[in-house]
């Protein structure tokens, strides 16, 4: 069957089109890699005010053994006060507990590349001149590892 080919910009993209090349992509990684495709997995740490009012929040995903931080957000109203260093080790400690290796994200030099930096992450890749002088930073951590309890091993305290 001989069909002819053509190349379609959609600038509203719909679900079914979107899903059609992850499953395609996600075949090709299974087979490129000779093992299952591991699933996403969303997470979601919030800043909640005692009436559930959410004041703060990180979202992000794990798939392929690290964790990704999409999005950190904390109010201006709660800043200054930890939370954004403790949505980030709640996070951690899923991804963790998932099997994770390590974190990963991305962010703006006007957001905060210094925050990530104090929590033990390392920059490796820039872009600069995003927008004016804009730049755009990624950074990672490796988690520390865990070793595994032996059976009837004695813990100490």
């Amino acid at each position: 069957m001989n069909r002819r080919l053509t190349v379609h910009v959609d600038e509203k993209p719909r679900a079914v089109d979107k899903a059609k090349v992850v499953a395609g992509l996600r075949a090709f990684n299974a087979r490129a890699r000779g093992v299952p495709f591991t699933p996403v997995r969303e997470l979601a740490v919030y800043v909640r005010t005692s009436d559930g009012v959410i004041v703060g929040g990180l979202l992000g995903l794990t798939h392929l053994d690290w964790l990704y931080v999409d999005r950190l957000w904390i109010d201006e109203s709660a800043r200054g006060r930890g939370f954004g260093r403790r949505l980030m080790e709640a996070a951690e400690r899923v991804a963790a507990r998932r099997g994770c290796l390590g974190a990963w994200l991305d962010t703006a030099s006007f957001q905060a590349p210094g925050f990530y930096r104090r929590l033990g992450y390392r920059k490796f890749g820039e872009l600069a001149d995003l927008s004016d002088d804009v730049r755009r930073y990624w950074f990672w951590k490796r988690f520390p590892r865990r070793r595994p309890r032996r059976r009837g091993a004695v813990q100490s305290r």
